[in-house]
């Protein structure tokens, strides 16, 4: 089978001396200095810098095969970029930045010395309409204002700065679902592409084996069976990669609209130097630091201030104004009459109880939402640290299976070289081979976007 000596080159390029292999093995034990450990009250991250050049060797090929595009490399796209471009066009943000706007002006307002705007009344009475002659007319204007009740004006300007804050979280909690979104459509489409990189690097080998195959059938030492396999194999590989395209496509598109341009964020620079930025992490200091809490607790706050403002509008604010009367009348020794008025209404149980009882109900919702909103980030936290653990081992792991399914393809090509294998065998390895890259893929992609998400969680991107 000479005519076989030009095949699985692809492979045979993944192929590498024994050196290379132990040095990659010592990389995937640096992986392991990455250390997780959460508890309940402390989550300390111990980090040391891990050398995964030679671990990304393998993945230059298939980058420099599928061409990324100069202007995206030439940009430098970084992952705080993107989230800045896809915050500053968000939806929710500026829905957010209004309702901010307007509960701020309603603080100001609030200041205000009268609790409403002054009302007008006015009123004219003559004696036509019962049938008199006699001229009786009176003219009578006024106008009056609220007041604020004891610590009612205090109590109303309180609400409205709690809401501008609560207002504010959730303008935190937004940027960081922003940001999170970020993370999972930059890592789906940089899985996409290295998905598709491999789809075309194993059609254009099984091409060149069917080259060969159809060589040898000519020259008696393959048979039509080999043939059939091999345009079978040729099939299925096709197909994988219209898939891995359109998986290309719906990704890249998806990323396009969230960021409002063509670029993808290099995610694949966040390593254990950039969590080792930031030192020890405690689980308590992110919980209290995560802004889904921060908003919750703020929102408790708020409903506080709105008991408060309950308790002091204990009664509707009371009228003080001023009158004027002018009378037309038969024989009156004066016409003109000034005056104040004072209009005081009284409390009611029927106004009042509906009303606190309404601000306490807002303010138990709160403390509940709070506390529910504690137990789910808590339990959060612990799912991103162990993920973080997880993936670090499913990387080193998926790393050596990687190297071990591809030495297998290469010494199953010499054996078929040698005829000592059959084709069925070796397209066998093949797939196996490129199976466990496929897998080696997407678990350095889930490390470094795990390492991102912990980054997330201790608020870098906010």
């Amino acid at each position: 089978m000479s005519a076989s000596s030009a095949i699985i080159t692809t492979i045979a390029v993944l192929s590498h001396d024994e050196t290379y292999n132990r040095r990659n093995f010592m990389c995937g034990q640096s992986i392991d200095s990455l250390t997780v450990k959460f508890r309940s009250k402390l989550t300390i991250i111990c980090i040391v810098e891990a050398d995964i050049f030679h671990i990304l060797f393998v993945f230059l090929f298939f980058l420099a095969s599928f061409g990324f595009s100069s202007e995206v490399k030439a940009e430098n796209f970084t992952f705080t970029q993107a989230v800045e471009d896809a915050w500053s066009i968000d939806p929710d943000r500026n829905e957010l930045t209004t309702n901010y706007h307007s509960a701020s002006r309603r603080a100001v307002a609030a200041r205000s010395w009268f609790a409403g705007g002054p009302t007008v009344s006015g009123q004219y009475f003559d004696d036509h309409a019962i049938g008199s002659n006699e001229g009786y007319t009176t003219y009578q204007g006024g106008v009056s204002v609220p007041f604020w009740l004891p610590g009612q004006g205090s109590a109303t300007v309180g609400v409205a700065r709690a809401e501008a804050l609560t207002i504010q979280e959730r303008l935190h909690v937004a940027r960081m679902a922003v940001a999170m979104r970020v993370l999972d459509t930059s890592a789906n489409v940089v899985m996409a592409q290295r998905r598709l990189a491999i789809a075309r690097i194993q059609k254009d080998t099984l091409e060149k084996i069917r080259a060969s195959v159809i060589h040898g059938k000519h020259i008696g030492e393959m048979t039509l069976a080999d043939q059939q396999i091999i345009a079978s194999e040729i099939a299925n590989a096709a197909n994988e990669y219209s898939q891995s395209e359109e998986q290309v496509e719906t990704a890249t598109s998806a990323l396009r609209i969230l960021l409002g341009r063509p670029a993808v964020p290099d995610i694949l620079s966040f390593d254990n130097v950039a969590l080792a930025h930031h030192g020890l992490f405690s689980a308590e200091a992110l919980e209290n630091n995560d802004p889904r809490v921060r908003a919750a607790r703020q929102a408790v706050h708020t409903a506080e201030a709105g008991v408060h403002l309950a308790k002091t509008s204990f009664m509707p604010n009371p009228e003080v104004g001023v009158a004027a009367v002018h009378e037309k009348q038969y024989g009156s020794p004066w016409d003109d009459r000034v005056g104040v008025t004072v209009s005081i209404p009284l409390p009611s149980d029927v106004r009042n109880v509906p009303m606190e009882a309404d601000a306490r109900n807002k303010l138990a919702a709160a403390i509940s939402q709070e506390q529910q909103a504690r137990r789910n980030v808590r339990q959060e936290l612990a799912q991103v640290f162990s993920h973080l653990t997880a993936t670090k081992d499913m990387f080193r792991n998926s790393v050596l299976s990687a190297e071990n399914m591809n030495r297998r393809a290469n010494e199953m090509n010499r054996s078929w070289q040698v005829g000592e294998t059959s084709l069925v065998e070796l397209l066998r390895a093949r797939s196996a081979a490129s199976s466990a890259l496929q897998l080696r893929n997407q678990a350095e992609v889930a490390w470094h976007a795990a390492i991102i998400r912990t980054l997330i969680a201790a608020g870098e991107f906010q």
